[in-house]
């Protein structure tokens, strides 16, 4: 084992991290939680949920901007300082993604969700539920294989988004008649396909965290 990994076992750690990547996932869960709302609700209270949404977006912002700054202040960290910053971008991602979708609904007038969009936006957020249990676990390595099954989730969800948003783009190209009515479709299935792709970076991260400290 190396010297500074050593250290790093033996000093106390700044426990804020834990908190912080709690917080963010859980403001991922209640984002992700509303964007199904947008499934049935009417322009008007669309437009509530979607700046509720934003709210979350700039509440994942602000976690991400304390845990660079904690970095920047702490000596010794719970785990590398590159896995956390790797860790907090990609949990950072994830909610960019979610809330560019949700605009999208708002800005493109959206009337109907596709059958094949209420599917994946079904798949974002149950990747995104295993994904908040996951950071829950990252406190107790001891729990490794509870932790290795969450991941095998978040990566098999994203399996399943890249099926769905297969599909979807092909009957999409297949089927829509009005290019603009398809264009504004397929920004609004990149953007949800997209963010499945970053909760499964964020599960990369963690299950690289489970190699080293499991």
């Amino acid at each position: 084992m190396k010297l500074d990994r050593i250290i790093q076992i033996l000093l106390p750690h700044d426990e804020k991290f834990y908190s912080f990547f709690e917080e963010s996932a859980q403001n991922l869960v209640n984002a992700v939680n509303l964007l199904q709302d947008l499934r049935h609700d009417s322009r008007a209270d669309r437009e509530i949920v979607v700046n509720r949404i934003h709210e979350y977006e700039h509440q994942g912002d602000t976690v991400a901007h304390n845990i660079f700054a904690e970095l920047n202040a702490t000596f010794v960290t719970p785990f590398d300082r590159e896995d956390i910053h790797l860790l907090a971008s990609a949990l950072d991602d994830v909610m960019d993604y979610i809330d560019g979708s949700a605009s999208r609904f708002l800005l493109y007038k959206l009337e109907q969700c596709p059958p094949d969009m209420v599917r994946l936006m079904g798949i974002l957020q149950q990747s995104v539920h295993e994904l908040r249990r996951g950071v829950s676990l990252l406190r107790d390595f001891r729990k490794a294989d509870e932790l290795q099954k969450i991941l095998e989730k978040v990566n098999e969800y994203e399996n399943d988004a890249d099926l769905v948003f297969e599909r979807a783009i092909a009957d999409l190209f297949d089927q829509e008649k009005d290019p603009i009515r398809l264009i504004k479709l397929k920004e609004i299935y990149v953007g949800l396909e997209t963010a499945t792709d970053k909760c499964e970076d964020a599960a990369n991260v963690m299950e690289s965290l489970l190699i080293k400290h499991g």
